[in-house]
């Protein structure tokens, strides 16, 4: 499905050069469920973001099924996105202004789809919020915006999900049923995902998991 090679990413500053990724190889099968594990400031979250085609490595490729996204226009790039890819945020990153099922409605709208308010509210009464269509998300928890959030990146039936710390902003509990949900989703739709967290009892649930220690790939397992 995707395939990381010889990734590395190096930013500057008035000390000079830093490196924050090194040399990142590694490749994720169609369905596989993986999580990349590192303290912070180990390059996780860098990582992802360039997965996902919002950052730009400085030297490597990142291909989703055998085509270099980087290869592509800015303007393609963000097409793909929109076709091909789920992102969940830590901090949920819905528009404020929006509603739940606009919120949801969104991502479908950009990509021309004629039926989105109807897709979108299957999708946010599969994840419970039947109720909560027309909140906005000053109104909602913690884990409804969460909800929210996934019902939005499963919505356009993306073939990758990443997922960046997806029960970070929770309590352990909304957090749990948060990463039962997504799992359930993902299982069901045969999407593949990849997330990022520090949490080694979330990490354990999914086939494998990646280690990162100061932007370098340790450990895959």
């Amino acid at each position: 499905m995707i395939s990381v090679s010889q990734v590395s990413k190096t930013v500057s500053d008035a000390s000079g050069p830093l490196s924050i990724l090194r040399d990142i190889d590694f490749s994720v099968g169609v369905g596989e469920t993986v999580a990349i594990l590192g303290a912070s400031g180990s390059g996780k979250s860098t990582l992802l973001s360039i997965m996902a085609g919002l950052d730009t490595p400085s030297q490597g490729r990142v291909e989703l099924a055998g085509q270099d996204i980087f290869a592509m226009s800015e303007d393609s790039r963000a097409a793909w996105r929109g076709n091909h890819l789920g992102f969940v945020f830590q901090n949920f990153q819905l528009m404020g202004h929006l509603t739940a099922l606009e919120n949801v409605m969104l991502p479908l709208e950009l990509a021309g789809t004629s039926n989105a308010a109807n897709l979108a509210k299957s999708i946010l009464t599969q994840v419970g919020l039947a109720e909560r269509l027309r909140h906005f998300p000053k109104v909602m928890s913690g884990g409804e915006q969460q909800r929210v959030a996934l019902a939005r990146a499963f919505v356009v039936e993306p073939q990758l999900l990443l997922a960046d710390e997806p029960t970070g902003s929770l309590d352990a509990q909304t957090g749990e049923s948060i990463m039962n949900l997504m799992l359930q989703m993902n299982k069901a739709r045969g999407t593949t995902l990849i997330l990022v967290t520090h949490d080694q009892k979330l990490a354990q649930r999914c086939d494998r998991t990646l280690t990162l220690e100061a932007g370098r790939l340790i450990s895959q397992g």
